[in-house]
Parts: structure tokens; C-alpha cells; sequence
């Protein structure tokens, strides 16, 4: 009986995420006395998972599954779980492992704990702690099921380099038109840029930037960072960004290391979506804003100001230590 992670990828290449859900899983493993072993969708080398704690690999290559079918998916989960006897299977919380975890529930009639930020309470009874109201509490959660299925909470834990065995294994599950009743058409993705789903760092720009026209001070501030560009729900209404790039509440919930807003005054909708990022920090010209009362740091100030400063202070400091 192996604990069960689905290891997430794409384009060939695991996710940040899927470090972060072996390094979980490693844990709960020796607290539960078993291994880990790890589910893959078309990646070739599977070596890195090794050093994060997995002790096996069930490799899926199959080119029905090369575009995501959260059905198709949650079907191969379902029969690795079977396969290995897992009474524990371990999911992130991207977007499409959201989808997948309630499926794979359902499918092995588990019970199921999302939003999970921490190691196991208690392993008898099985409890997690949990975030709640839209992160601003938490709550324990208690899982009867023989089966259980976790939801990890993105950088709710962290990367740890823990050897595993790594073996490797192809496995070939039953996949059936009925899994394919959601067709995928296209996948429009931006190149070149870090995704605001992987990156440690996130800029994002609200309606202080006045227009689209100056958006430029958001990539640039970004780019420097290595970051992810985001904005609040204004903008992307008002067509200044694209729809892809609003987080909070109703647009994509963020957990970075460090999230900086500019320009966005903190309506409760776009810091619900924020609240588990570890450092906020706001810069607006408004010392009122809603942003200040849950910000780690914050700048009043012109934006237009402050932020080719802080370009130029980072540029400075990064050839120093380059």
C-alpha cells in the first residue's frame, strides 16, 4: 500500500508543484509508515521526482491524454490508485488538479479535503488543517473514508530534496471514448513570460495606472524580478489585460512568496484571492486604501514615482551581487 501523488507537468516538464506535493507526500509517507509512489502523463524522464522522495513512477504515455481532459485524467489517477492500493492520494491545487480532485473523490468514493496547509494532525483519526473563508481562518477536517483524497494549498509547505528510489514503471491504463466527451480545440499560452500559476513573485497593477499605456511599469518591475504579471478585476474588465491576468477572489487565486500590488486600492474580492501570499506589498497614493490594513509592507506614493526607483534600486543591487 503506497501513498499516491499526481505528479503535474507541462509541455514535457513537471510543474514547480509537483516538487512541492513529492516533498509533502514524503512526509506524510514515513508518518504512515509506506511509500510514495507518483502517477505521470507524458514526461520522459521522470528522474527529478527521485530527489523529492518518490520511491516509484507509474509512467502514462499515451497522445489521447496530450492535451488535459479532466475526466481522462482523473480516470488514470483512479486505476494507479487501484493499482498500487492507495489509501492516500495526494493532488495540488493548480487549476486543473482542482478539477481532478473532486473526480477522483467521486470515482474511488473518498473523501476529500481541499486547500489542505499542513502535515496531517493526526493520522487516527485522520485530520488536516485546512483553509477556510476564503483564507482568512482555518479549520481541522476529519476524513473517515477508507480512501482519502488531499487538495495541497500552493507554497503551503515547501520544496525539500528527500531521496526516493525512483523506480520507474510504464503503466498502460483503460481509457474510453466516455472520457472524452469534453474536447479540447486550442490552448492559447503566452510565451516567454513566468506564469502567474508557477511563479514565486507576482506584480500585478489596478486602475492607479491609469491606463493601458502604462503597463509597461508592471513588466518592467516584473521583469526584473523574474516574476508573474497579474492585475485586479477593473482592469481586466476595462480591457487594459486580458482576462487570464485578474486574480482574487473571481479570477485566479494566488499563494506566492511575495505578491506586490501597485495601484490597486484592495476591494475584498481581490485580497480574499491574495490573503495566503506570505509578504504583501501595496504602493498606492491613497494612505486610505483597503490594501494597508493587510499589507506586510506599504509605500503611499505615486506609483509613477516609486516604481522606477525601485527598478532602478533592484537593477543596481542585482549587478553587485551578479
Amino acid at each position: 500500500m503506497s501513498l499516491l501523488i499526481y505528479a503535474e507537468s507541462a509541455e514535457g516538464k513537471f510543474k514547480k508543484v509537483a516538487f512541492e506535493l513529492a516533498s509533502y507526500a514524503k512526509k506524510v509517507a514515513e508518518t504512515l509508515g509506506t511509500t510514495v509512489t507518483a502517477v505521470t502523463v507524458n514526461i520522459s524522464d521522470v528522474s527529478e521526482l527521485a530527489k523529492y522522495g518518490v520511491d516509484k513512477v507509474l509512467k502514462v504515455n499515451n497522445d489521447k491524454l496530450a492535451g488535459f481532459t479532466a475526466k481522462a485524467y482523473a480516470d488514470v489517477i483512479k486505476q494507479a490508485a487501484q493499482k498500487e492500493g492507495a489509501k492516500v492520494i495526494l493532488l495540488s491545487s493548480t487549476t486543473d488538479s482542482i478539477y481532478l480532485s473532486s473526480l477522483v473523490a467521486v470515482s474511488l468514493q473518498a473523501g476529500f479535503a481541499s486547500n489542505v496547509v499542513g502535515l496531517p494532525v493526526s493520522t487516527a483519526p485522520f485530520q488536516v488543517k485546512r483553509n477556510a473563508f476564503s483564507n482568512k481562518a482555518f479549520n481541522i477536517t476529519e476524513i473517515n473514508t477508507d480512501v482519502k483524497v488531499l487538495g495541497l494549498a500552493k507554497n503551503s509547505y515547501g520544496i525539500f530534496e528527500s531521496a526516493g528510489a525512483g523506480a520507474e514503471e510504464d503503466f498502460n491504463p483503460t481509457i474510453g471514448e466516455n472520457d472524452f466527451g469534453v474536447k479540447v480545440e486550442s490552448v492559447e499560452k503566452v510565451n516567454g513570460k513566468v506564469s502567474i500559476a508557477d511563479a514565486d513573485i507576482v506584480v500585478s497593477g489596478g486602475r492607479g495606472l491609469k491606463g493601458p499605456e502604462n503597463w509597461g511599469l508592471i513588466e518592467d518591475l516584473a521583469s526584473v524580478l523574474g516574476a508573474a504579471t497579474a492585475c485586479s478585476k477593473p482592469v481586466s474588465d476595462l480591457g487594459w489585460r486580458p482576462h487570464s491576468e485578474h486574480v482574487g477572489q473571481t479570477g485566479k487565486p494566488v499563494a506566492t512568496n511575495l505578491y506586490i500590488a501597485v495601484g490597486i486600492s484592495g476591494a475584498i474580492q481581490h485580497i480574499a484571492g491574495i490573503n495566503s501570499s506570505k509578504v504583501k506589498v501595496v504602493i498606492n497614493s491613497d494612505p486610505e486604501a483597503p490594501f494597508f490594513k493587510v499589507a506586510d509592507y506599504g509605500v503611499v506614493g505615486d506609483a509613477f514615482e516609486i516604481v522606477p526607483q525601485l527598478i532602478e534600486k533592484l537593477k543596481a543591487f542585482k549587478s553587485q551581487h551578479s
